[in-house]
């Protein structure tokens, strides 16, 4: 079963948006669907003649979805609009576009595995993975993927776990050094959920009525997603443990470490054999990067040359949003590591 889209005669190759019934998230105890949306994009004719494609998979960036990408507005065109020009065109290499699905009422997943908000890292990896090489016409072998900030840790993560599965990976201003980039966000929390006296479920219940990015919105939402993916606790009031106390902000060390555990800078050193069988690992980040994840990224960047890990590290002008065009742009350099 397929959602129409807004305009389908915009793509002169074809969008499908499949559900998927996800054994591995129902139930979940955010109470999120386990029904599932996976948008793919094939270009024209697909498929005819026995060929098989190459197949690169986007992961949105937090609070954002994989319809984002599906834009097809004429002064908004989204990523899988313009690429879908370019081939046409014969400017782009021809491939697969996968788009899962992978929201929750926080906002996001971070494409991890959390006993709260669900196993959406073993999700794509055992039940999106298998159902696009089922049904549509793939090349056999490895996929790319790549994203934005979250999208952009997703991508890494996947490769960094999944080799095997995921051979080439692209992290634009993916979230890394947490102590920089997430470390403030906390402390706007606090600050966000003083109208709130203190109280995240206060928060929450208010957010879920009528969500609010604005002011310190962000900041308290995207602190709360964090916790949920990084620091569940099925004994906690809220289901997840924050790494900060809620009167003073001081930092809760225990909890703190678990969220460590993900950042990529310390993560990469636990996975450096799989991320040595990468066709391609790229990083980029812009040196305007509100989240201060330019610094980060260089930071690993060594780390990684320090593990003998190759990989491409950009940087450019820009900051954290408008990157649609950065994306687009690496689009062709992940299919041309796949055929290598």
């Amino acid at each position: 079963m397929s959602a129409p889209l807004h305009q389908p005669s915009a793509f002169a190759g074809r969008v499908e948006t499949p559900l998927l019934a996800s054994e591995l998230l129902r139930g979940n105890r955010a109470g999120d669907p386990h029904e599932r949306e996976v948008a793919v994009y094939l270009p024209p004719g697909a498929g005819e003649g026995g060929e098989r494609l190459p197949q690169v998979w986007l992961l949105a960036a937090y609070t954002g979805n994989a319809r984002g990408f599906l834009e097809t507005h004429p002064w908004r065109r989204g990523v899988v609009a313009r690429y879908d020009a370019e081939v046409a065109a014969g400017r782009a290499p021809r491939a697969i576009l996968v788009l899962p699905d992978c929201f929750t009422r926080f906002g996001g997943s971070q494409y991890v595995d959390s006993d709260f908000l669900g196993p959406y890292e073993s999700y794509l990896v055992r039940e999106v993975a298998p159902f696009v090489d089922a049904n549509y016409p793939v090349r056999e072998g490895p996929r790319a993927v790549t994203g934005k900030s979250s999208g952009g840790f997703g991508a890494l993560r996947l490769g960094l776990r999944h080799p095997e599965r995921f051979g080439a990976v692209g992290s634009i201003s993916g979230d890394v050094a947490f102590e920089d980039s997430l470390g403030p966000e906390l402390l706007g929390m606090l600050r966000g959920l003083i109208p709130y006296e203190g109280d995240p479920a206060r928060f929450l219940e208010a957010f879920a009525a009528e969500p609010d990015l604005s002011g310190d919105g962000h900041a308290v939402i995207n602190a709360l997603a964090m916790a949920a993916c990084y620091s569940p606790n099925s004994e906690s009031p809220l289901g997840f443990d924050l790494p900060v106390d809620l009167r003073t902000g001081a930092r809760i060390e225990r909890v703190w470490r678990r969220w460590l555990a993900f950042d990529p800078l310390n993560a990469v050193a636990d996975h450096a054999a799989n991320l040595k069988r990468l066709r391609l690992l790229h990083l980029e980040c812009g040196l305007r990067d509100e989240y201060h994840l330019q610094w980060g990224t260089r930071r690993l960047s060594d780390r990684l040359r320090e593990l003998g890990v190759p990989h491409d590290h950009e940087e450019h002008e820009g900051g954290h949003r408008g990157l649609d065009h950065r994306l687009l742009a690496l689009l062709p350099k992940l299919v041309s590591a796949l055929d290598a």
